[in-house]
């Protein structure tokens, strides 16, 4: 399981690629890969849970240009997390 963490700006160019951005974690949670994603509530930026390995999620955030190549979008981490409770993925 991996969390990212993303720091937002106003940049115009965000706010035009989040729908097509937000269709696509849709898909992923859908299909069980992404457990949680939302803004934080200034929003300064957004927490994704993917249950996904890394070559998957390196994949993914590859395929979805809000997260390498949209102004006003950053990449402030990925992190591997082991949660023992709460967030697990289905089998």
């Amino acid at each position: 399981m991996f969390v990212v963490e993303l720091a937002f700006t106003p940049a115009p160019e965000r706010l035009a690629a989040r729908p097509a951005h937000r269709a696509a974690l849709a898909r992923l949670h859908t299909e069980g890969k992404l457990l949680a994603a939302g803004p934080w509530a200034d929003d300064a930026g957004a927490l994704l849970v993917f249950a996904l390995e890394r070559a998957e999620l390196d994949q993914v955030m590859d395929e979805d240009p809000y997260y390498r190549r949209t102004p006003g979008v950053e990449v402030r981490s990925v992190r591997e997390w082991a949660p023992i409770m709460g967030l697990q993925p289905s089998s």
